[in-house]
This record gives C-alpha cells, sequence and structure tokens, in this order.
C-alpha cells in the first residue's frame, strides 16, 4: 500500500493570542499565531496576599488577620500569570517572494507590530487607522493632533487577549510585559529575525465582571469569561484524574 501524503507524525497545534478588537454583535477575532511554538514556558501562580494594616497600637496586621482560620484565607483565585519567548523569521517566507510579498517589504515588522498593538488602547472609530493623529508641520517645528476634538482624556482600557495553548489552556490574558530583541534587518532596516519575550497575566472571574458595563465589549466579556471557566474546569477534572495515580502509589507503599 502506497504510504504517500501519509504521514505518522501527530499535527502540532500552534499556540496563539487572540484579540477581539472590533466593537460588533460578534467580534472577530484577530489572531496571532505563534511561527514556532516556545520549547518551554514558565507558568506562576500566586496566592491572595492581604495589604498590611497597621493598628492603632502600631502593631502590623492585614484585611484577613482577623477570626479563625485568616492564615488560609482565600478570597479570590490565585494570580496566574505566563512568561515565554517567541521566535520570529522571515526566511523561510523570502524564498518564496510569490506567495509573501509582505515579508518581502517589511520582512516581520507586521507580525511584531501586532504583538506590540495588544499593549494599546483599541483607537476610536472601530480600526487600527481610525484614530490616526495627524501630523503637520509648521515655522515652529513638528506639531501632533489628535483630531477635531482635541485631547482625549477619557480613561481606555488595553484589549483583553485571549492567550490559546491547545484545547486545554483558553485563557484571557493582559499583556503585562513584552521586550523584543530585533536581529538581523533588510536592506530598508525592517527586522527579519526577533526573539520576542512576552509576559501574560491571567485575567481573572473576578477581574472580568469589574470590566462589566461597556456594550462595546461585552460580547469579547463573554467569550473570556467562558474560556476562564472551561480552562479551571479541566483544571479540576485532571486534578479529580489524578486520584487513580495517588491509589496506585499507597498500593506502592504497602508491604508486600
Amino acid at each position: 500500500m502506497s504510504t504517500t501524503g501519509y504521514s505518522r507524525s501527530p499535527r502540532l497545534l500552534k499556540g496563539a493570542l487572540i484579540y477581539f478588537g472590533a466593537p460588533m454583535l460578534i467580534p472577530i477575532p484577530n489572531i496571532i499565531v505563534f511561527q514556532y511554538n516556545p520549547e518551554s514556558m514558565t507558568r506562576t501562580l500566586t496566592p491572595f496576599q492581604p495589604s498590611p494594616q497597621v493598628t492603632a497600637e502600631g502593631r502590623v496586621t492585614n484585611q484577613s488577620g482577623q477570626g479563625k482560620g485568616a492564615s488560609l484565607s482565600q478570597p479570590c483565585d490565585p494570580q496566574e500569570s505566563f512568561s515565554l519567548a517567541l521566535e520570529l523569521d522571515a526566511t523561510d517566507a523570502l524564498e518564496h517572494p510569490e506567495s509573501h510579498p509582505l515579508a518581502m517589504v517589511s520582512g516581520i515588522a507586521d507580525r511584531l507590530a501586532a504583538i506590540e498593538m495588544l499593549m494599546y488602547p483599541p483607537e476610536e472609530g472601530g480600526g487600527l487607522l481610525g484614530g490616526m493623529a495627524s501630523i503637520s508641520v509648521s515655522a515652529g517645528g513638528l506639531s501632533l493632533g489628535g483630531g477635531a476634538g482635541g485631547a482625549d482624556t477619557t480613561p481606555k482600557r488595553v484589549p483583553i487577549v485571549l492567550f490559546f495553548w491547545g484545547p486545554g489552556r483558553i485563557v484571557p490574558v493582559r499583556v503585562t510585559t513584552l521586550s523584543i530583541e530585533e536581529q538581523q534587518y533588510s536592506p530598508t532596516l525592517y527586522p527579519l529575525r526577533a526573539k520576542a519575550n512576552i509576559g501574560l497575566n491571567v485575567l481573572s472571574l473576578e477581574e472580568l465582571k469589574a470590566l462589566e458595563g461597556d456594550p462595546s465589549s461585552e460580547a469579547a466579556l463573554e467569550i473570556a469569561k467562558g474560556c476562564y471557566s472551561f480552562t479551571r474546569t479541566q483544571k479540576k477534572v485532571l486534578a479529580t484524574a489524578n486520584l487513580a495515580n495517588s491509589a496506585e502509589s499507597i498500593i506502592g507503599m504497602l508491604p508486600i
């Protein structure tokens, strides 16, 4: 039997960052698929830490320092964070310029820009260029205008991002740190290779509920809450499945 076109190797899923940025009834996702999955990733869980309080006698205590079991107080889920490094390379795309015209012009600058924009509040107007400021040059120098309405002091929110790492981990996150090391450039100085070190903080259900009230982000919030609950439920199921390992370990501890 011919094995042409058949591979025994499993298909590898790619990690991704998904941004629901369009203010629509059903938001359209902007998916940033990882070119290469990182070989390692650091995951940190930090438990609730109450703020210290100073009593009238000058003693330092905390908000949960009263009552029995205060040392085990945990009013919310622990803060979970991820740290990972992404490799980006335009070499493969440059070998087939007819299929990747954008890479010929800007290398990997478009992918880097898409990651960077996850740290910016969405512009008014519903698109990346919707709120672009006007630039003018005069005798006094360069001036930057923010549009007809002048400077906007309304508080803005950075977007909610979904971190996809296979079906077992899809969580809403905020990008907290981004460090980019550009390693090689095109003749027009667009980066051709880079490493992006990204820090992500998982948004808990409590944090997501605190964001409710904005009709433009209601659909994205519901998707984010559903993903968080789905991933947390999987953790519970896997933890319960570990009981089988516990039973086997107990049997192994018994004298023969």
